[in-house]
């Protein structure tokens, strides 16, 4: 009865281990605009990412920590291999100058299932 269990678990954990999967993987994580005035407020950047697993990669969700910070991201399943891009848009008009850092939390269906990315920077007075 043990070899019966062991085995069962043995395939068990052969087959979760080869089960095939969207991976997820960003160019970078964090973006640091700088330097810049408050006359020019708004920044933008892109983070882009690739499906690096074998089935299609989606993005369920791109969130910021704030209502300044608005991410885009590619709606349609990237396939093993092909790129996806994440653009954000930060809006510093009406906010204090000073040293800011927000975050984008991504969930996707792949590994990981979730990543943060980063932006920062100095908005100095007009």
């Amino acid at each position: 009865m043990k070899k019966i269990l062991l085995t069962m678990v043995a395939l068990m954990g052969f087959t979760t281990v080869t089960m095939a999967e969207p991976k997820v993987t960003f160019e970078k994580t964090t973006h640091n605009f700088g330097t810049f005035s408050e006359a020019n407020a708004t920044q933008k950047c892109t983070f882009s990412f690739t499906n690096t697993g074998d089935q299609p990669l989606i993005i369920n969700q791109a969130v910021a920590s704030c209502g300044c910070t608005v991410p885009k991201h590619t709606k349609t399943p990237v396939k093993p291999g092909e790129k996806g891009t994440i653009e954000v848009v930060y809006n510093g008009q009406g906010k204090f100058p000073g040293h800011f850092k927000k975050t984008i939390t991504v969930r996707t269906n792949g590994t990981p299932e979730m990543v943060r990315l980063y932006i920062e920077g100095d908005m100095t007075e007009k």
